[in-house]
């Protein structure tokens, strides 16, 4: 069977990118449980069962591998949750989706220590740096994409224009953040339910 010429085109990773790729698999998931300043070249050379030489020569630094750790948990929820959403119709239907994905990705455990980003934020988040300075900026992504699915909503005619999109996106991110910490905290099998409930709840009040 013939490759399409949009597959043909797309660039194929090198072994040593593919490498690098599935030692950042792994990376992302034991951070996700054990944290990001748990993360050496140490600790996943000996849960990679490789040498600290051999990961030196994909990663200089502890900051670069945390860093590069980011960038690759940022891809996975890129994948599992923005993606999906993106396919729903512009306005509520869209937004929905994207609390819907969200509160998949969390029950599902896509990061075996629940949302990667929750749980980096609340170890970095007085600790000045770059490290820090990724989590934030992803976290930021995220609540701006919320926010910009509630101004669409308004334009659609779906939300009310009197709808505040700074406040309804903090108030679903927030519900977001709270299931996720009694999911993990308190292994409380309905707190995305619980989530989906009040996320619905809110858009209720806010249709037009």
């Amino acid at each position: 069977m013939k490759s399409s010429a949009a597959a043909e085109s797309l660039p194929r990773l090198t072994a040593g990118e593919r490498t690098r790729q599935s030692i950042l698999d792994v990376a992302v998931d034991l951070a996700s449980v054990e944290g990001l300043d748990g993360l050496t070249i140490g600790r996943l050379a000996t849960e990679l069962d490789m040498s600290k030489s051999g990961l030196f020569a994909h990663f200089g630094s502890k900051e670069e591998l945390q860093l590069a750790t980011i960038e690759a948990a940022k891809h996975r929820f890129a994948a599992e949750v923005v993606a999906p959403a993106l396919k729903a119709k512009r306005g509520l239907p869209r937004l929905s989706a994207l609390c819907k994905e969200w509160i998949g990705y969390g029950q599902d455990s896509v990061f075996p220590g629940g949302c990667f980003f929750a749980a980096a934020a609340a170890e970095f988040d007085s600790r000045p740096g770059l490290v820090r300075d990724r989590i934030a900026e992803a976290m930021d992504q995220w609540i701006d994409m919320l926010r910009i699915a509630v101004r669409k909503a308004i334009e659609e005619g779906d939300l009310l224009s009197s709808i505040d999109s700074e406040q309804l996106a903090f108030e679903i991110n927030a519900m977001l953040m709270a299931a996720n910490f009694d999911f993990q905290l308190h292994d409380d099998k309905k707190a995305f339910d619980r989530a989906k409930k009040g996320i619905d709840r809110l858009l209720h009040h806010a249709s037009a």
